[in-house]
């Protein structure tokens, strides 16, 4: 696993932050926000591009595929894939953005009007701007030949992604696939886009506060960025060459709340399907389940319908697991959060440690699950889930246990 995030480039400090329960939100640094509604943001730091991938490939890049690229580099390593070009063309590599290059699009358009003249546009805008770049830079700079492509979904983008990777080693498509997701949106253009439509926070004066999911006095998303990578290799494959094997990827569930292209349906209904076909998929029942990293965005409607949808698919189970939403921590990173939340919930099933939901200090009558509050929990984690859910009704839940 790799992770580029606003607490920290590395899956280890990404994860020792989590674990201590630190806040990676504060004020917007990389442009001027003081016009803004909400400006505040967890921005990824201390990311140098140029020295992590080469000052040439990475001015052909965008902010998302260089987190992307460096996230996925540490995975490969940490890995240890072999270097051998018949093993390369059996790997595959499947990441998930909601929207994909869009500081390119931001920055190229300024540039447009301030020249005047179409033609000064960078000939590497269109590549940089789609979203499959990034994928397609992992396969260039190691060789991988196996299938790879990007999936977007909005904020389940990373998930879905994941979902792909699941089948294409469990269909025998390639012997291991690098996946997850990458997001880097905070610009003028996002941040004004999601301003207007007042999904986010503006709890500006205090900004580590300010993502508070399940909480009753949270008032809208965080927005965040980085990138969580994750290597799928064949079961057999890897334990054949010794490979060190983090968990075992269980199953998978997908569905569509078929109901409105931003709201999400108050009931749960869709989000239940998901969990459902995750229990047929993984072989595991709702009462083995021990830890939800939950989609949590910290918005007045998204927070109870995802509640609803665990008490509707767990039962009395429901009240029993730990629910953790570690977007109070490293805020939204769209269609890039279940690249970060999936490395999150691989290291609660290795270290049986649950991470907090920070700033957890009024419970909402419309949610009534455990959720961790504040403090990191030991406890035992064998099964878990990661969920996303994104615009347009697109649900998608992965479930994680130890090896069996």
């Amino acid at each position: 696993m790799g992770a580029v995030t606003p607490l920290g480039n590395s899956r280890e400090e990404f994860w020792r932050r989590l674990v201590a329960g630190e806040s990676g939100v504060g004020p917007i640094s990389v442009f001027d926000a003081s016009a803004f509604t909400t400006r505040i943001a967890a921005e990824v730091k201390d990311f140098n591009p140029e020295e992590l991938i080469g000052r040439k490939l990475a001015r052909r890049m965008d902010r998302f595929a260089q987190y992307a690229f460096v996230a996925a580099k540490e995975a490969i390593d940490d890995a240890a894939l072999p270097d051998d070009q018949d093993f390369k063309n059996q790997v595959g590599a499947v990441t998930g953005s909601g929207i994909g290059g869009i500081q390119t699009f931001w920055y190229e358009s300024i540039k447009a009007a301030q020249v005047g003249n179409w033609t000064k546009t960078s000939p590497f805008f269109i590549p940089m701007l789609m979203s499959n770049a990034a994928p397609a830079h992992i396969s260039m700079a190691f060789g991988y030949r196996g299938p790879v492509f990007s999936a977007s979904s909005a904020c389940a983008s990373a998930n879905d992604a994941i979902c792909t990777a699941y089948n294409l080693v469990a269909y025998g498509d390639a012997l291991a696939v690098i996946t997850g997701g990458s997001e880097a949106c905070i610009s003028p253009l996002a941040v004004g886009g999601f301003c207007s439509m007042k999904a986010m926070s503006t709890r500006n004066d205090e900004p580590t506060k300010a993502s508070r999911p399940f909480d009753k006095e949270r008032d809208g998303f965080v927005l965040g960025e980085g990138a969580g990578i994750l290597v799928f290799e064949d079961y057999e494959h890897a334990k054949a060459r010794g490979a060190k094997i983090y968990c075992e990827v269980y199953g998978y569930g997908q569905s569509a709340d078929a109901y409105d292209l931003v709201a999400v349906d108050p009931d749960g209904n869709g989000v239940a399907l998901a969990f459902d076909r995750a229990f047929k998929s993984a072989g595991v029942s709702p009462d083995e389940v021990d830890h939800i990293n939950a989609h949590g965005t910290s918005t007045p409607i998204g927070d109870p319908a995802e509640s609803k949808a665990i008490e509707k698919a767990f039962g009395a189970h429901a009240h029993k697991i730990g629910v953790s939403s570690t977007k109070s921590m490293h805020g939204h990173a769209l269609g890039g959060a279940g690249g970060l939340e999936g490395v999150a919930t691989v290291m609660a099933v290795v270290s049986d440690i649950m991470p907090p939901t920070i700033n957890y200090e009024f419970p909402d009558p419309e949610c009534t699950l455990d959720y961790v509050p504040n403090v990191a929990r030991k406890a035992p984690v064998n099964v878990a889930l990661s969920n996303s859910f994104g615009f347009g009704g697109h649900n998608s839940v992965i479930v994680f246990g130890k090896v069996r």
